[in-house]
C-alpha cells in the first residue's frame, strides 16, 4: 500500500481594487452577468465571463428551471457559448461570481462539480490552462492557474 497526497493552491486577493486590470474587467462582466440571472428558486445568482484569446469577452448567468436538472450553471453557459460561438478559439480566463438574495455571500464560491468537468473538457481540448478566478458577491477573490487545481483527478478522453 501507498499513500499519496494531492494539494491545491491558490493566490488570494482580498479585494476587487488588488486585481489585474484585465482581471478586474473580466470580474466587473460576471458580476454583470450574475444580475441577469434567472434564478427564482434557489435564488442564487451566479455570473461568470470568459475572456478568449481573440480579446471577446463572453458572459454566462445561471438559468433555472422548475425541472431542477434543466437548468444550466453560468459557468457551463458562457463556456458552451464560447464553444459554439467562437470554435477553435482558446479561453483564457474565466471569472465567476456568486450572490444569495438573502444573504450575503463573502466567501469565494468555486464552481460546482459539472462546471469543473465542463472546463477540464475544454482545457483537454485547447491542450492549455483556463486561470479561474471566483468570488462571493463580496470579499477574497480566489485564482486558480488551472481547472487541474480545482479538480486534480480529472476523468477525461484518454480513458475512453
Amino acid at each position: 500500500m501507498e499513500h499519496i497526497s494531492i494539494t491545491s493552491s491558490f493566490t488570494v486577493y482580498h479585494s476587487l481594487d488588488e486585481l489585474p486590470v484585465d482581471v478586474y474587467e473580466l470580474m466587473q462582466k460576471a458580476v454583470e452577468a450574475r444580475k441577469k440571472a434567472y434564478a427564482p428558486y434557489s435564488k442564487f445568482r451566479v455570473g461568470a465571463a470568459v475572456l478568449l484569446d481573440n480579446g471577446i469577452t463572453v458572459q454566462g448567468s445561471n438559468q433555472e428551471n422548475a425541472a431542477f436538472p434543466s437548468g444550466l450553471c453560468a459557468e457551463r453557459v458562457a463556456i458552451f457559448h464560447a464553444g459554439a460561438a467562437y470554435p477553435g478559439i482558446k479561453i483564457n480566463k474565466m471569472a465567476i461570481t456568486a450572490a444569495a438574495d438573502e444573504k450575503e455571500t463573502t466567501s469565494p464560491i468555486p464552481p460546482c462539480g459539472a462546471c469543473r468537468q465542463s472546463i477540464a473538457e475544454y482545457e483537454m481540448k485547447q491542450q492549455g490552462p483556463i486561470e479561474i478566478w471566483f468570488m462571493g458577491s463580496t470579499g477574497k477573490i480566489y485564482c486558480s492557474a488551472s481547472l487541474q487545481n480545482l479538480l486534480p483527478l480529472v476523468f477525461d478522453s484518454s480513458y475512453l
